[in-house]
């Protein structure tokens, strides 16, 4: 996958570039720019996947962010289907949707209904084991000299606010953002904010 980049790179003939992946896509941002870091200008990982530099992201981290909604109606429904998908007894992802917006309105709805790419190939091969070497990764951005982004939301069940800091870590120079009031798709929830957050940094 990252070897897709590089080829993309030397089709567009570029020297450098700034690279933004999210939420998986980070994975293989990350993996480009261990493997290639004179090529790249500029990282943003926004929403970061954590497994191309195994950092486990543990239950009682992820109730931690799904508890600063215990307030809202459908919350209890929720918080019972992301249990039992953690303890290995459940898999109804769709009843755990609200965690993934900063916002469970009708427009976070209609969104989430219009579902997402469905590739089970792709996505076993994504997950296989041996796909990628956290313990190279990590040796590599040790030194990675470029800046770095990590944006996440708020209320980002899947890339909670402490795992994003541990991820930052990694880096020599990493900014950490944490938008608020935002799930796992920070530009739906506040696209002015995110948009400035960005733009700014890749400036």
């Amino acid at each position: 996958m990252a070897d897709d980049v590089e080829a993309l790179r030397e089709h567009l003939g570029l020297s450098r570039m700034d690279l933004l992946g999210h939420s998986a896509g980070t994975n293989i941002a990350t993996r480009y720019a261990a493997r290639h870091p004179h090529r790249v200008g500029r990282l943003a990982l926004i929403g970061p996947s954590t497994r191309a530099v195994g950092i486990e992201i543990t239950g009682e981290t992820r109730r931690e962010v799904v508890r600063l909604r215990e307030n809202e109606p459908w919350f209890p429904a929720a918080f019972a289907a992301l249990e039992a998908i953690t303890e290995g007894t459940g898999d109804d992802w769709e009843a755990v949707a609200p965690f993934f917006h900063g916002r469970w309105d009708a427009e976070a709805r209609r969104i989430h209904a219009a579902g997402q790419p469905d590739n089970e190939e792709a996505v076993a091969l994504f997950a296989a084991e041996g796909a990628f070497h956290p313990e190279t990764t990590r040796a590599a951005l040790a030194t990675f000299e470029a800046p770095v982004l990590l944006l996440t939301g708020e209320f980002d069940v899947n890339s909670p606010p402490r795992s994003a800091a541990e991820f930052a870590g990694l880096f020599p120079d990493a900014t950490l953002v944490v938008q608020p009031g935002a799930g796992h798709h920070p530009w739906l929830d506040d696209a002015d904010r995110f948009v400035a957050t960005v733009a700014a940094f890749l400036g």
